[in-house]
């Protein structure tokens, strides 16, 4: 076929986490690299909604591409998060025994952790289990810490990374679902609902549609299956209750629930983890409600004493396979990037790293080139950090940011008009939530929706 006019180096499908990392790393050489997206904004499905944790990779299988790249990236996220003012919280994480079997599964899980290079596990009694959270219920026998976990805003990370990738040059399409593939010569042409987007090389991290996309490419090797996982959100007066990740023991009853801190200063307890078909399925339910309350209140019964501000749910695009499928097509210039789940937020990074790489071996030249601009500084999201409503200089400079809309969350008017006139502006009021936490808190934006909807109209986003 002819050949576009306007052909890309790299095609990047999705705009997740993964997708927008794989984007980054390539936007930094002298690739054209486009990133298409099928929603309205970046890190709008799976990244958008996950237990946001900075993972080591401790009970990761070891010898997995999987382990690796958490490991790997758990190192690179943490150092841009430094770079770009993510915030994170260095809370560590403690793994509760409350049975013989459980109890007994430690020894095993501390070893599990070394054979993935993680050194810093150690098995701890009853007692210094309560010493660490004493809210706990009664009953617990022992735990195993892990030191390295930590709390990060995922919304964050993911549009810092869009950001840096639009920065260095890359082109973003939204509102573009793929909907077909034509492979040529030497190019290839996606039909999307923007219109065609041509590539010399096309890189598939498109999350819940990878494996139709697959599919657009003459393979069949997997099938996504949307794996729910709901949430339970609690005040902010709970956090002190709270002050690590509290996980369950792995054990024949499954993996159960944890109760951990956010950056945003709340409690969260969850995940289920249930098996769907339908991919669009981010509702919450009455069992999902009734089993994380049952959970969690013999976890912690203190917390459910205290007020439940919102419950959420996520899709991960889990497959029958048990790790990444990372592939390249060289015949047909095409990179497979599925199967991540929820280990993503952690590895992007490094899955970038690690695809670069391999496109080079490929042939693409992918050295970085020497005029890269700085990385972006990201609005800060985190309770723990200073916020600009509670920044006298900021606010002795520039009004707005003392001018408080949303009072739950106390994000203010220079937040809002700063994610407007940002790179990568929202595209609604979701998007507008997950760069300022605009709505976010305890009325879920009963006092503050309608004025925030009247700013988005007034700055020309369609909702």
């Amino acid at each position: 076929m002819t050949a576009p006019t306007d052909v890309s180096d790299v095609i990047v499908i999705g705009a997740g986490i993964v997708g927008c990392a794989i984007a980054r790393a390539l936007a930094g050489t002298n690739l054209a690299v486009t990133l298409v997206e099928a929603r309205a904004d970046v890190g709008d499905g799976t990244s958008k909604a996950n237990t946001a944790l900075l993972h080591t990779g401790y009970d990761a299988t070891p010898g997995t591409l999987e382990s690796r790249l958490v490991a790997r990236g758990y190192d690179l996220l943490g150092e841009y998060a430094e770079q770009t003012g993510i915030p994170v919280e260095r809370t560590g994480a403690l793994l509760v025994a409350w049975t013989q079997e459980e109890l007994n599964a430690l020894p095993a899980l501390k070893e599990k952790a070394e054979q993935n290079f993680y050194h810093r596990c150690e098995i701890v009694d009853a007692d210094e289990v309560y010493r660490r959270v004493p809210d706990l219920g009664s009953g617990v026998l022992g735990g195993l810490t892990v030191p390295g976990e930590s709390i990060i805003c995922t919304w964050t990370t993911n549009l810092a990374l869009a950001t840096d990738a639009v920065a260095r040059g890359a082109r973003l399409m939204r509102g573009a679902r793929v909907t077909g593939a034509t492979v040529g010569d030497d190019h290839t042409t996606l039909q999307t609902t923007r219109g065609e987007v041509s590539g010399r090389w096309v890189i598939n991290a498109a999350g819940l549609g990878a494996d139709y996309v697959d599919n657009e490419f003459g393979r069949d090797r997997f099938t996504v299956i949307p794996r729910r996982g709901e949430l339970l959100v609690f005040d902010k007066l709970t956090r002190p209750m709270v002050p690590c990740i509290v996980l369950a023991v792995p054990s024949s009853r499954g993996k159960g629930v944890l109760v951990s801190p956010t950056i945003y200063g709340n409690v969260m307890v969850g995940p289920t983890s249930e098996n769907l078909e339908d991919r669009s399925a981010t509702g919450t339910s009455e069992d999902g409600l009734e089993f994380l309350v049952s959970k969690g209140r013999a976890l912690m019964p203190s917390l459910f004493d205290e007020e439940i501000t919102a419950t959420y749910a996520g899709l991960r695009a889990a497959t029958e396979h048990d790790d990444y499928l990372i592939d390249v097509d060289a015949r047909s210039r095409y990179v497979l990037v599925g199967g991540i789940r929820s280990t993503g937020l952690t590895s992007g990074m490094a899955i970038a790293e690690y695809v670069t790489g391999l496109l080079g071996e490929a042939g693409l030249d992918v050295a970085e080139r020497p005029d890269l601009p700085p990385a972006p500084t990201m609005p800060n999201l985190g309770e723990a950090f200073v916020r600009p409503y509670q920044d006298a200089e900021r606010i002795a400079a520039d009004p707005e940011y003392g001018r408080i809309v949303c009072f739950c969350e106390r994000v203010t008017a220079g937040e809002i008009r700063d994610a407007f006139t940002s790179v990568v502006p929202p595209a609604d009021l979701d998007g507008l939530r997950r760069r300022t936490r605009v709505m976010n808190g305890r009325c879920q934006g009963f006092y503050c929706g309608a004025h925030t909807a009247a700013l988005l109209d007034a700055n020309g986003a369609s909702r």
